[in-house]
């Protein structure tokens, strides 16, 4: 079998990579008779001449390949027809941006998986970036805090290069006694309270955030679903259920917006699902966020706030809270400075790219090289042979559209 690494051609460039080429190395080693060719690339994290030292082929065509990977989405006239991908499509939720992809991955009758849908039996993620886009996202989204608040310059974390540069900039860095709201309990909130703690910020629980005692440090409260949602005719909160039919509940967010300063979004969010807010509720004189960091990064999803992505060259814009519209970041106090880069890990992408290769080659190589146990890359296949797979039947209708 041979294994190709595509090159990323989405704007804005992301310089991640499935394997580095160490690994590329060890998978060679490990499973004899696998050969793993590389797309030049001149925006990789790792160079091609990196890969050519570690004996790895590097190549412009890649339509000899059995299975090509990538990490973002490719570009629908790079598909090369009758072949197995591996990459973030981006397509589950109905992405607009993305329905010409899946309509070519359709029409050139390939295979495609996608990490964000390969689970255990469990139903946990196998996979994926998550760790790195809390800690990545959290930095950037406290670099805004503080130049809102004209404290110490924090180095952009690209310019930091490694994740040990960065935390040591957070660890110098003096905050004053805000109050954080953190969504989410899963890879992605934990890389965010990795970060928190690195700015010495301290953790409360929800009943503490929710007195009016004004703390006099800064602390951050982690809100899992049950926080900040609740059954609409007043039944007891069901997580299981919350997943199964999240119309049936409401958001009860709006308890936490007159109490917190900073909002940061590490929970996945359900389209069927209630807003965290809503546009006018942000325009509430009560309404105290001025910062938010969309890690999630739902773009018109559940925040009205998150208009557009940005990106590290341009990190933020301002969300004026009257008009409801965008505006130069920074320019006014009580505009929202928002952060919505939807490529976080690329702020520190070797090593974000090296523990992805780490997990790619100890949970999936396995399954595609000695048997797909318990149907987990069959979970994951979005489309083959030209149709969409019974789980992902949901986008029939909307693939199909014009």
């Amino acid at each position: 079998m041979k294994i190709g690494i595509v090159r990323e051609t989405k704007t804005p460039v992301d310089n991640r990579v499935p394997l580095s080429p160490a690994q590329c190395r060890q998978v060679e080693d490990t499973y004899p008779g696998i050969q793993v060719m590389v797309q030049p690339s001149d925006c990789r994290c790792f160079s091609d001449a990196a890969y050519e030292k570690e004996g790895i082929m590097v190549k412009h065509d890649l339509s000899e390949c059995d299975v090509l990977m990538g990490i973002k989405e490719v570009m629908p006239r790079d598909l090369i027809p009758r072949k197995t991908y591996f990459f973030f499509s981006h397509t589950i939720k109905k992405q607009k941006h993305n329905k010409a992809l899946l309509q070519s991955v359709l029409d050139k009758q390939i295979r495609l998986v996608d990490y964000e849908t390969l689970t255990d039996i469990r139903g946990v993620r196998m996979i994926g970036f998550g760790r790195w886009a809390g800690l990545v996202g959290t930095y950037t989204g406290i670099r805004a805090l503080c130049k809102r608040n004209r404290l110490s310059e924090l180095l952009p974390p690209q310019e930091c290069h490694t994740l040990n540069n960065m935390m040591e900039q957070a660890s110098r860095c003096k905050i004053p006694p805000v109050r954080i709201a953190l969504t989410g309990d899963g890879r992605v909130a934990g890389g965010s309270e990795e970060m928190l703690k690195a700015f010495g910020i301290s953790k409360i629980s929800v009943e503490e955030y929710l007195g009016n005692r004004q703390a006099d440090k800064p602390v951050y409260v982690q809100l899992s679903p049950d926080a900040y949602n609740r059954h609409r005719s007043g039944k007891s909160f069901d997580l299981l259920h919350f997943f199964r039919a999240p119309v049936e509940y409401e958001s009860h967010f709006i308890r936490f917006c007159d109490k917190t300063d900073m909002l940061i979004t590490a929970a996945f969010w359900d389209p069927r699902a209630p807003l965290l807010f809503t546009a006018d509720q942000v325009s509430d004189t009560n309404f105290r966020i001025r910062v938010i960091a969309d890690i999630t990064c739902d773009i018109n999803g559940s925040l009205p706030s998150s208009i557009r992505t940005t990106s590290f060259a341009d990190p933020y814009y301002d969300f004026n809270r009257k008009l409801r519209k965008e505006e130069p970041a920074f320019s006014h106090p009580d505009h929202i400075t928002v952060m919505t880069i939807d490529n976080l890990p690329c702020g520190v992408p070797a090593e974000a790219s090296e523990d992805f290769g780490h997990h790619l080659m100890k949970n999936i190589f396995p399954l595609i090289f000695h048997g797909d146990r318990d149907e987990i890359l069959a979970r994951a296949t979005i489309a083959e042979n030209g149709r969409l797979t019974e789980t992902y039947h949901y986008l029939t209708d909307w693939v199909n559209e014009p």
